[in-house]
């Protein structure tokens, strides 16, 4: 599929052949939520690359992967970055993922843009290729820049959801993850690797879990056999294929029509903390569900507050009385700047010993 004219409406769930520059800009200005950009790395290869049995190592030396110099390069690269920038929501972020021949390149130019970088990921690669000829460093990671359009956009960030994938533990920015192998591996008719740089599924799900919403639109300049989209698919967000190689865009067709999107979409909502309704702790002790005087513990009982009408908390220790709120308070006795009232101080009733927070969820699942 192809376009040749500027579309008013914006043409999800399709892959559109051309150059990926072009086609961004004929895209209505500020309309899609995410880009996720796998460019050319410019690997500057000189020769075949051998392994020491003399067979010849499968690398990239596609003409798409071929610049003159970095300048054509840095051209190339501030080009589709531009244009990129064009079809972005305002609150939309961009990732980009390289490798050390181009990503430092890649996140001047960004910087350059207006992009305001938020984290470098580090994805580490459980299988990476070995160095053949021992002279260097086994290169076993890529790196990913993620960033806002700009410093002060209000990004959309998934914390609850990546903690909780990584086992109630806040998401590092090391991803530790296998390459693309295996049945996931798209294969040519001669069974030879369909794309050079297949990305793993597992990547961009974290990718897009991380960063967007169901029916959001990711939009990715450089498809290949179509990943992004497969994940999409699969995540129920709207996807935007751009791919020149019409060899490619047809394997990546053919893949994403025979993914299967989740059949309860409802599971792939992802609750955020921050866009639950507003409780404060005052209204538990309104509705009796602590009383005034009632005795709140720290998860090792080491620090106990007693409840007041107001909803504020008075406690003693070495370091002298405290009042306030149930931040203020649980701050105080510990002698930090801050505190997360809500899961710091526990109640006892009979043999449940639990955070207050409990009972907050309780009242938010009452409004829903």
């Amino acid at each position: 599929m192809s376009q040749s004219s500027k579309s008013l409406t914006l043409p999800t769930n399709r892959i559109l052949v051309g150059d990926c520059a072009m086609l961004m800009r004929d895209l209505p200005a500020g309309s899609v939520d995410m880009v996720f950009a796998d460019p050319p790395y410019n690997l500057q290869l000189n020769g075949e690359l051998m392994r020491p049995n003399q067979t010849r190592v499968d690398g990239v030396d596609d003409e798409w992967d071929r610049f003159e110099d970095f300048a054509s390069y840095d051209r190339f690269t501030r080009d589709w970055l531009g244009a990129a920038r064009h079809a972005l929501k305002d609150d939309g972020t961009l990732w980009v993922i390289g490798s050390y021949h181009n990503i430092y390149r890649v996140g001047a130019i960004l910087q350059d843009l207006g992009y305001w970088i938020l984290n470098d990921i580090v994805w580490r690669k459980t299988n990476p290729m070995p160095n053949f000829k021992g002279r260097r460093f086994q290169n076993a990671h890529e790196t990913m820049i993620w960033a806002a359009k700009s410093k002060d956009a209000k990004y959309y960030f998934a914390y609850e959801a990546m903690k909780a994938l990584n086992e109630d533990l806040q998401m590092r920015s090391d991803w530790t993850l296998p390459l693309c192998t295996g049945a996931e591996r798209l294969r040519d008719g001669n069974g030879q690797k369909a794309h050079p740089t297949q990305k793993p599924e597992a990547l961009l799900y974290r990718v897009l879990l991380s960063s967007t919403k169901v029916d959001d639109v990711v939009l990715d300049p450089f498809f290949g056999t179509g990943t992004t989209g497969a994940v999409a698919k699969k995540l129920r967000r709207r996807w935007i294929g751009l791919e020149r190689e019409q060899s490619y865009a047809s394997l990546a067709a053919e893949r994403i029509a025979a993914v299967e999107p989740a059949a309860e979409p409802d599971l792939l909502e992802v609750t955020s903390k921050r866009a639950q309704p507003r409780v404060p702790f005052g209204q538990l002790v309104e509705r009796g569900m602590l009383k005034p005087g009632t005795m709140l513990f720290d998860p090792r009982r080491r620090y106990n507050a007693k409840i007041r009408a107001d909803g504020t908390l008075i406690a003693q220790n070495h370091l002298g009385e405290h009042r306030g709120s149930i931040h203020q308070v649980g701050a105080a006795v510990q002698g930090l700047p801050a505190c997360n009232g809500w899961t710091f101080w526990h109640f006892q009733e009979g043999k449940q010993f639990a955070p207050i927070d409990v009972l907050r969820q309780k009242v938010i699942a009452e409004m829903h």
